[in-house]
């Protein structure tokens, strides 16, 4: 006769039974759940046919290339797809380094190929062939990723640091003498091209001025110490408008005569400020939950200050902060709809564009519901993104 201990029975309830217990257990949670559902089921309706018989989509059929590039010349579009198509072949490669042993990396793969694919479908003309392209490029990335590994990945990490300076030298051109790359002025970037642009460049230039801002407000230096205080506690002080004005109309008047900061840099300076100041915060506190023996670990060890905070500190406390610092930008892509107060022609900018045209008056549910389709989905992109990074690093578990 076996000895072996069988594992417990495990009860596996059924539908009916799941909804009985957690939904009707009680006569208050019935109650409450009937209501629901109803609310639920009125609401839901109300939604669906407004959605496919009272909406009037023209309004965003006719108008998409200037939601989504704003005033961006056509002969000129082609730099942006050949932005978007670098930004394919470095996503796929990421996907296929190090996403080899997570089975989310390949489901994002998948959804971006299907997304693609299916926006080939229903364009036509260029856009198709581009659209395409990047698909290939996209899992074509993947392919090289998954087959080299770690071999490419100092070459992947130079991408990613190389790529906006690159989209933007494509975007706004040599000058307007080159044949090539023309000079095309920002005062013609707009839509959703400018706000992932204000968003990127934030998120970028604030994070390593933010762990510095973080390192100098713990440093044993008293004048850096003082001055990462009250450069924290100033910025964040005031509200995220207040810099926006201070940079468009306030900074022209104490420039000398003739010198001239360009608009949208003067927008993403004022967000990169404010964004590093909330950052570096963040990352403070991320350090200060680091045990004191990792630092006494890291000197027994014969390292310095340098490398132990950058070797054996930092990547512990960035690992405990990555779900607010991707809160933080999260909020910094929804916060740059403030420049259109400014007079940049962001999403909220185009939106308002579109609704001055004669034919499409008073069709403001239509546009403002597409573009906030286009914030929830890029948001949630970025906190699925987020949580797959969390559960990867291990984030939570001891």
């Amino acid at each position: 006769m076996s000895d072996k201990i069988l594992p417990p029975l495990i009860e596996r309830p059924s539908p009916l039974s799941w909804i009985y217990k957690n939904l009707f257990n009680t006569w208050y949670n019935a109650l409450l759940s009937l209501l629901s559902g109803a609310l639920i089921f009125w609401i839901g309706r109300a939604v669906v046919i407004w959605l496919l018989e009272v909406a009037q989509w023209r309004v965003i059929v006719t108008n998409l290339r200037l939601i989504m590039l704003g005033q961006f010349p056509i002969s000129e579009v082609w730099r942006v797809w050949l932005g978007l198509a670098l930004l394919a072949l470095i996503t796929g490669n990421s996907l296929g380094i190090w996403g080899r042993k997570a089975r989310g990396a390949g489901r994002v793969t998948i959804g971006l190929l299907v997304l693609l694919l299916g926006l080939a479908v229903i364009t036509s003309g260029q856009s198709q062939l581009w659209l395409l392209g990047m698909a290939g490029l996209l899992g074509l990335g993947w392919w090289v990723g998954r087959s080299a590994g770690k071999g490419l990945e100092r070459v992947v990490i130079t991408g990613w640091v190389i790529w906006p300076p690159i989209f933007i030298l494509l975007l706004r051109g040599l000058g307007a003498d080159s044949e090539l790359l023309p000079l095309v002025g920002t005062n013609l970037w707009g839509g959703l091209l400018l706000t992932l642009l204000l968003t990127i460049v934030g998120i970028v230039f604030s994070f390593p001025l933010g762990v510095l801002l973080a390192l100098g407000r713990r440093s044993s230096l008293p004048i850096v110490r003082w001055f990462s205080v009250a450069y924290i506690e100033l910025i964040r002080g005031v509200p995220l408008i207040t810099l926006l004005f201070m940079a468009q109309l306030m900074l022209p008047l104490f420039l000398p005569t003739g010198v001239n900061i360009d608009r949208v840099l003067r927008a993403m300076v004022a967000i990169t400020l404010f964004s590093a100041a909330y950052l570096a915060e963040n990352v403070r506190g991320g350090l200060q939950a680091i045990p004191k023996g990792q630092y006494e670990a890291a000197y027994a060890m014969g390292l310095n200050n340098i490398q132990s905070m950058g070797l054996i500190i930092m990547p512990q406390a960035l690992r405990l902060v990555i779900p607010i610092l991707v809160g933080q930008f999260i909020a910094l892509f929804k916060d740059t709809a403030l420049v259109s107060i400014v007079g940049l022609m962001d999403l909220v900018g185009i939106g308002k564009t579109v609704l001055a045209q004669p034919e499409f008056l008073g069709l403001q549910r239509e546009v403002y519901a597409f573009i906030s389709m286009l914030y929830w989905v890029i948001s949630y992109a970025m906190a699925y993104v987020s949580q797959r990074l969390e559960v990867s690093l291990g984030v939570g578990e001891r």
